[in-house]
């Protein structure tokens, strides 16, 4: 019975003990309810027993006793406390046996009520601890849902139960784990840091880690977002630790920005993990440049109000039903994460489906267009930038413009014209080839299809177009809706 208790825990101590009664063997609380049950026979449906020996509870807990004895029919019910259970002092051992019961069984029972004990005390300490690490991984994600969102205030009453202290400015480093390492690697990373980066599993990508890491207050540089120039900077402290520390790990790491930027810094991270799988030490840094958010002016900032206006002031109709916050969330998600969004929001795809649904109403756009997913996360990111940087569109005409007027506007034009000498190294096919994975609604298959080559020689392409825009293309969040804003406003100039 101890080698049993030590080798396989209370499962298979109370299978054996079912073998040896020939019937059913389980733990109970004191209301009756199954905790745990074996059945050793086929005798019974283990649900019969399990009846019989609830209903025995009940008579116990009736009569104040300790230990007792149920027979009915052809069966009979013994209850015997465990000694030293963890989850409650009314833990009982129940076995249900077939009558006559053999003269040693109650001694047999009485013997493994102690190993038992100690077996189901370990495995509730386990269970207990494994509960408080679901805690805080959700939590944790909370904080990091928070975040993303521009919910500083509540992130931070959250991050109160937890720790460290939340960072600020910070900066954004996503490690991609090989394997079950994530676990390991978080360890590493705590270690390393000594106790003051928040360290999350993300929700999304398996492999993933999400680092927000507290850098000095005059590190921070302007908030670049999503611009290219992803490149290896010596010296990082942790990021380029954990690259150092850990095998075939992969490490992108964003600029340093005010902690109300963590989701902007999230994506440049994540640019730069697309970067690091190409370089030997597999660790990048997102370099500086100008976001097309923050260069649309005030005429942008017209355009993402009025766009958006139908979403941020929408009035549920029930209470239960999704308000403008949560709807404007899920479509921030889905529109970084795509169908991953669910894992991201902990909902099942008919509710995104059933959020999408409304929300492309409400704005009349179709969602499932690449230019409507593209205007929108413009607009998204426009109404996100930072109070400093967003102009005052108070003093400004009402008028609302289109997105071409905005994107024929210079901060724009500057912009897109950057994007596109970056394309111009990797050869003539480029352009072609992200046209047309563009046009085609950035699907490989209609992709591969209109430029004659096969799915994995378009993916190739699109790989090594990766490397040169140091942006993720094929792994969202994805640099499309960029790409996409700035070949459109180049088109506007012919």
């Amino acid at each position: 019975m101890y080698r049993l208790a030590r080798t396989g825990g209370s499962p298979e101590l109370l299978g054996w003990l079912a073998r040896r009664a020939d019937g059913w063997a389980g733990l109970l609380d004191g209301d009756g309810t199954v905790l745990q049950a074996v059945a050793g026979t086929a005798r019974w449906p283990g649900q019969d027993a399990a009846g019989l020996a609830s209903r025995a509870v009940r008579e116990l807990t009736v009569r104040g006793a300790r230990a007792y004895s149920l027979e009915t029919g052809g069966r009979t019910a013994l209850l015997l406390p465990l000694d030293g259970a963890g989850e409650g002092r009314d833990t009982l051992l129940a076995v249900v046996a077939p009558r006559p019961v053999p003269a040693q069984l109650a001694t047999l029972l009485a013997d493994a009520t102690m190993p038992l004990g100690l077996a189901w005390s370990s495995e509730s300490v386990e269970r207990k601890r494994r509960r408080v690490d679901l805690a805080e991984l959700r939590g944790r994600e909370a904080v990091l849902h928070l975040l993303m969102t521009g919910q500083l205030s509540i992130a931070h009453q959250v991050a109160g139960a937890l720790r460290p202290k939340l960072p600020d400015p910070v900066r954004v480093c996503v490690v991609e784990c090989s394997g079950g390492q994530r676990d390991e690697v978080a360890r590493i990373c705590a270690d390393a840091s000594g106790g003051r980066t928040w360290i999350v599993r993300c929700p999304v990508y398996a492999r993933h880690l999400i680092l927000i890491m507290p850098v000095e207050p005059d590190a921070v540089s302007a908030p670049g977002g999503r611009g290219a120039g992803a490149g290896r900077e010596e010296g990082a402290p942790l990021d380029r630790t954990v690259a150092e520390l850990v095998d075939d790990c992969v490490v992108g790491v964003s600029e340093a920005v005010p902690l109300s930027d963590t989701a902007a810094a999230y994506r440049q991270a994540f640019h730069a993990l697309a970067v690091a799988r190409g370089l030997p030490d597999q660790h990048a840094r997102f370099g500086s440049a100008p976001e097309p958010a923050l260069v649309a002016g005030a005429a942008g900032a017209r355009w993402a109000d009025a766009l958006l206006a139908p979403l941020l002031t929408h009035l549920p109709r029930r209470s239960q039903d999704p308000g403008s916050q949560e709807l404007a969330a899920t479509l921030a998600s889905w529109l970084a994460f795509s169908s991953h969004a669910t894992q991201h929001l902990k909902i099942h795809r008919n509710t995104l489906a059933a959020r999408l649904k409304l929300i492309g109403e409400l704005l009349g756009l179709d969602l499932n267009r690449l230019a409507g997913q593209a205007a929108l996360d413009l607009a998204l990111c426009i109404r996100a930038a930072p109070a400093r940087q967003r102009p005052d569109v108070r003093r400004e005409h009402p008028a609302a413009p289109d997105l071409d007027a905005v994107l024929s506007g210079p901060g724009i034009q500057d912009w897109a014209a950057q994007q596109l000498r970056q394309i111009a190294p990797a050869g003539p096919t480029a352009e072609e080839t992200l046209r047309t994975w563009l046009r085609c609604e950035a699907q490989l298959g209609p992709t591969a299809a209109e430029l004659g080559i096969s799915v994995p020689g378009t993916r190739k392409r699109l790989v090594r177009l990766e490397a040169v825009l140091h942006r993720s293309l094929l792994r969202t969040p994805s640099a499309r809706y960029d790409l996409w804003t700035a070949f459109r406003a180049a088109d506007l100039l012919v």
